[in-house]
C-alpha cells in the first residue's frame, strides 16, 4: 500500500508550486505547520484513512497531534496557524493553508479528503479546493 503513497519530497514540492514559495524549506515549514494543526482535527477512522494516503513523515506529523475537544471553525483553523507562523497575518495563513490542504485531493486522492471534510464543519472544503459539500437529508 505504501508503494502507492507519495513521498514527501512530491508533497512540499506540490505546496511549494500551488503556495508560489520561493524555498523548498519554507514550504516544507508551511507543509508542517498546516498538517499539525489538521492533525488535532481530525480523529477516527477519517484520521486513520488520511494518515494512510500521506505520505510517511505527514501522516506521522498528523498522527502525533492530540485532537481537539471541538475542531475549530474554518476560520478559527485559519487564525490558529495564523498564530502559529512568525509573521502571518490572516490572509498569509489563509494562503499558506489553501496552499496545502488545496494539493491533497490530487495527491491522495477525493475519498480520504471527502471522509476529513464529512467530519469537519462547513467552511473547511474551500480551504481544500473543493465545493463546499452540501448533505441533504
Amino acid at each position: 500500500m505504501s508503494a502507492n503513497r507519495p513521498s514527501w519530497t512530491d508533497l512540499v514540492e506540490a505546496v511549494r508550486e500551488a503556495g508560489q514559495y520561493a524555498t523548498r524549506a519554507e514550504a516544507e515549514h508551511v507543509t508542517h505547520v498546516v498538517l499539525s494543526a489538521l492533525g488535532e482535527h481530525v480523529t477516527g477512522e477519517e484520521r486513520v484513512g488520511l494518515a494512510r494516503a500521506l505520505p510517511e513523515e505527514a501522516a506521522r506529523v498528523i498522527a502525533s497531534r492530540i485532537p481537539l475537544n471541538r475542531p475549530l471553525s474554518a476560520a478559527e483553523f485559519v487564525d490558529a496557524v495564523a498564530a502559529r507562523i512568525e509573521g502571518a497575518t490572516p490572509a498569509t495563513a489563509r494562503w499558506h493553508v489553501s496552499s496545502v490542504l488545496s494539493v491533497l485531493p490530487e495527491l491522495v486522492g477525493d475519498e480520504p479528503v471527502d471522509r476529513v471534510l464529512a467530519q469537519l464543519p462547513s467552511g473547511y472544503a474551500l480551504l481544500f479546493g473543493k465545493a463546499e459539500l452540501v448533505l441533504t437529508a
